[in-house]
Parts: C-alpha cells; sequence; structure tokens
C-alpha cells in the first residue's frame, strides 16, 4: 500500500508541476499586466519602473522559480480588478461553488443509483421507459439552456424559486453558508439541479449497464440457485460490485463540477469561483485566471488519487496485481 501511495503522490507533483507551468505561461505572455495598472498616455520610463516592481525584467527561470516560491506559500498574486490578494478572492468564493458541488453531487447519486437500479431489474417498466428517455435530453440540452428553462418555468412562470444570487447567508467560523437560511435553500435548488442533470444521467446509465452485467455473471446464478433471497442477491452481492465503478467516475465527476460550474453560476449568478472566472475572463484578469488554473488542477489531482486509493481498497485484486 505504501508503494502504491508514493506511485501516486510522485505523479501527482509531476502534474502539478505540469499545470504550474501552464499558468506561469498564461500568467506571462497572455496580456500585458503593466498596460493594465499604469495610467492611460504613461511614459515607457513609468512602465518600466511597475515591470520592475512586479520583477518581469528578470529572466523567465527566474521567474518561473519565484512564481512557484509564492505559489507553494499561498500567494498567488494580485487581482488587476478588484486590488484584492487572489487567495483572498479564491477563498472567498469557494463556499459557494463548494456548496453548490456538494448537492449537484448528492442529487445526483440519489436519484441516479436508483433509477439505475430500477432500468436494471425492470427494463420493460414504464418508469424504466420514462427514465432512459429523459436521460437523453439530459446528456444532449447543453447546462445553459437547462437553466434557463429552469428559470423561465420555476421562476418567471410559477414564481415558486428565485432566479438568481444565492440568498441570505450566516457565517459560520469563516465560513459563508446558505443552508441555514430560507431563501438560501432556495437558492440553491434549481443551480443544483442544472449541475447535477449530467453527472445524473451519467450515474443512471453506468449503474444499470453495470447492474445488468453483474446480474448475469456466474456467482449470481449460484447465489439464485442456492435459493438465497432476491433482495440479498440484489442489494449486498449485485450492488457491491456495481458501485465500484461509480466510485471512480463520481469522483472524476466531482472535480469536473468545480471546474465546469462556470456555465451554471454564470446563468443563475451564483457568486462562486465560475463567476469570479467569467468575470475576469473579459478584463482581462491574468492572476486570477491563473489561480484558478491552479486550484481546479490541484483539484482534479487531489480526487483522483483519493478515488484511485479507494477502489484499490475496495477491489483487493487491484492490491494483488500491483
Amino acid at each position: 500500500m505504501i508503494k502504491i501511495l508514493s506511485a501516486r503522490l510522485f505523479q501527482a507533483v509531476l502534474v502539478m508541476v505540469a499545470v504550474t507551468a501552464v499558468a506561469f505561461i498564461m500568467f506571462r505572455f497572455v496580456g500585458d499586466p503593466v498596460s493594465s495598472m499604469v495610467r492611460e498616455g504613461a511614459s515607457q520610463a513609468e512602465k518600466d519602473a511597475v515591470r520592475m516592481a512586479l520583477g518581469l525584467d528578470k529572466s523567465l527561470l527566474v521567474q518561473f522559480a519565484e512564481f512557484v516560491g509564492r505559489a507553494l506559500q499561498g500567494d498567488l498574486g494580485t487581482s488587476l480588478r478588484y486590488q484584492q490578494p487572489v487567495t483572498e478572492l479564491l477563498l472567498t468564493r469557494l463556499p459557494a461553488t463548494l456548496e453548490l458541488v456538494i448537492v449537484a453531487t448528492f442529487l445526483a447519486l440519489a436519484i441516479g443509483i436508483p433509477l439505475g437500479i430500477v432500468c436494471a431489474l425492470k427494463p420493460t417498466s414504464v418508469l424504466s421507459r420514462l427514465a432512459q428517455s429523459a436521460t437523453l435530453i439530459g446528456v444532449s440540452m447543453p447546462t445553459f439552456v437547462t437553466g434557463l428553462l429552469l428559470i423561465l418555468i420555476f421562476a418567471v412562470n410559477l414564481r415558486w424559486l428565485p432566479s438568481s444570487g444565492r440568498g441570505d447567508v450566516v457565517n459560520l467560523g469563516g465560513w459563508q453558508t446558505g443552508f441555514l437560511t430560507i431563501s438560501g435553500l432556495k437558492s440553491m435548488i434549481l443551480p443544483s439541479i442544472t449541475l447535477a442533470m449530467f453527472q445524473l444521467t451519467l450515474v443512471m446509465r453506468l449503474v444499470r449497464s453495470e447492474m445488468i452485467d453483474v446480474l448475469s455473471s456466474d456467482y449470481i446464478r449460484f447465489a439464485f440457485a442456492r435459493g438465497l433471497p432476491r433482495r440479498y442477491i440484489y442489494g449486498r452481492l449485485a450492488l457491491r460490485n456495481t458501485l465500484m465503478p461509480v466510485i471512480t467516475v463520481t469522483g472524476l465527476q466531482i472535480g469536473q463540477l468545480i471546474a465546469f460550474a462556470i456555465v451554471t453560476e454564470t446563468v443563475f449568478q451564483w457568486p462562486g469561483m465560475g463567476l469570479l472566472f467569467t468575470n475576469s475572463v473579459g478584463y482581462p484578469d491574468i492572476p486570477v485566471l491563473a489561480a484558478y488554473l491552479l486550484f481546479v488542477g490541484f483539484m482534479f489531482v487531489m480526487i483522483n488519487m483519493i478515488v484511485d486509493i479507494l477502489y484499490t481498497l475496495v477491489d483487493p485484486r487491484l492490491r494483488t496485481k500491483r
């Protein structure tokens, strides 16, 4: 197990080095931060002074080493638009994004797994046919279209739920949460459903296909031949092996939800990191863009490593092979 952890940690370090290099290239070569910081009509001497203060007059290797050193210390620069430390901006927006991703993942698993089991056990039932038809719509429809339709139905026509914003939040030791207020919970419904739609579809179809494969295996037939209860066979034997691939997919999907919550947060004006990234693209606020890339890369690497370790713990065959 120690060898597996060491190998995964080494791979994670290599990936983060590559992501850091890409973020540095973005910070160094995408746009000129000096032009955004100096006044209009500034002289070349003023521009050179600002460039020297930013350290842009040094060699690329020195700048990259300083960039990595600051990133390791949590210093990701200062936002050109907000004139605040980028780390502070990201930490302020992080709770909103994480809560949205947590609720979306919970909805996808709580709805997708039971529907996948029903579709596998009763493929000709009305519920199974409706669920499979709905998954095709969920996969085909873009996220922003789903969000706009939900806003049109539940916010504009029915006026049951708010169309934008996060609602009232409560500060718990620096963590601002909307779980403890009525308006916060109402504001979370539509964006979480929109964000969970694609993951729900993927989980349901994956559980269905895996459940069908497991039910056709020899040990399931032997369990039926022994006369074991169907509830035990389906719930204990078949479902356990069915959920093993779901662990990997769900972990990777969490990283994708964090990365691609940009569209959902923009549609619903959800004050998370995705909306911050969207607002920074048009400026362009290069330090925020580079920091967001670093954060998303770090989340992908950590989630992938944790999922791989959990998968190894669940399936002893992988430990034997390795």
